[in-house]
């Protein structure tokens, strides 16, 4: 049997067949204003609440940013992180300013990989994490997209070595039919899409489960929606290019 980990996103894991494969790395791949940060972070949290302990690397916003905007959400990390079961990987501010003052776990040169590894996993054992998130991945590689398989590949096998289910969130341009790198799709255990289309004069949600190592999963695009509490997803319905249609 497959061990999995639920993602707790409500109708994600129905997609899923039950869950992410335990130590999956899946790429979460999509453009802005997609909702893939608020996916992985909704990921960390219900983790929390299951009693596995999660790391949160912030490479695109600042980690009191990122603390604020999951609180939004009612997801307020802080106790989680007094009591030793989330840890956030400052590689942001490269320990300028009161970071150094605030964070633990600081990556001060971005293009120093052994080093981000070297924090990521030291933050892992610290508090025995058994989820991680990267936001965005595509920060480690895109000033050298030659790389990008390669840091991929390297972070896969730090991460599933220490037995983690992960995301790495993957950025992608308006309209871009790719995953977000050169060779990334084909280092990665699943990939997750998530889409903003433009639909009878509606902007409208959907993700597709693109592939998924270690279990079946729905082959159909379904439509998801932003609420005050995260994401919900709907397993029970399709998005075509002409609108929601009923399973």
């Amino acid at each position: 049997m497959v061990r999995r980990v639920k993602t707790g996103i409500p109708g994600m894991d129905e997609i899923l067949h039950g869950g992410i494969p335990e130590r999956n790395v899946v790429l979460l791949s999509g453009g802005p204003g997609t909702g893939k940060t608020i996916f992985s972070q909704q990921f960390l949290w219900n983790g929390l609440h299951m009693g596995e302990p999660g790391v949160y690397v912030a490479l695109e916003e600042h980690p009191v940013q990122v603390r604020g905007n999951m609180a939004g959400f009612g997801w307020d990390v802080r106790k989680y992180e007094d009591e030793g079961l989330f840890a956030m990987v400052d590689a942001f501010t490269a320990g300028i300013g009161k970071s150094k003052e605030y964070e633990r776990y600081i990556v001060h040169d971005l293009t120093d990989v052994r080093e981000f590894v070297d924090v990521l996993r030291t933050a892992i054992k610290d508090i025995n994490a058994k989820r991680v998130v990267i936001d965005s991945v595509t920060t480690l590689y895109i000033n050298k997209p030659a790389l990008a398989r390669g840091i991929v590949m390297q972070l896969k096998r730090v991460l599933a070595g220490l037995g983690v289910t992960s995301i790495f969130v993957s950025q992608i341009s308006v309209g871009e039919r790719g995953f977000g790198g050169p060779g990334v799709e084909h280092g990665v255990d699943g990939i997750i899409r998530l889409d903003l289309d433009e639909i009878d004069g509606e902007l409208k949600r959907s993700l597709i489960v693109w592939k998924m190592r270690g279990t079946s999963h729905s082959m159909r695009r379904h439509p998801f929606e932003i609420t005050g509490e995260g994401i919900v997803v709907y397993p029970d319905k399709v998005l075509k290019r002409k609108g929601v249609v009923e399973l």
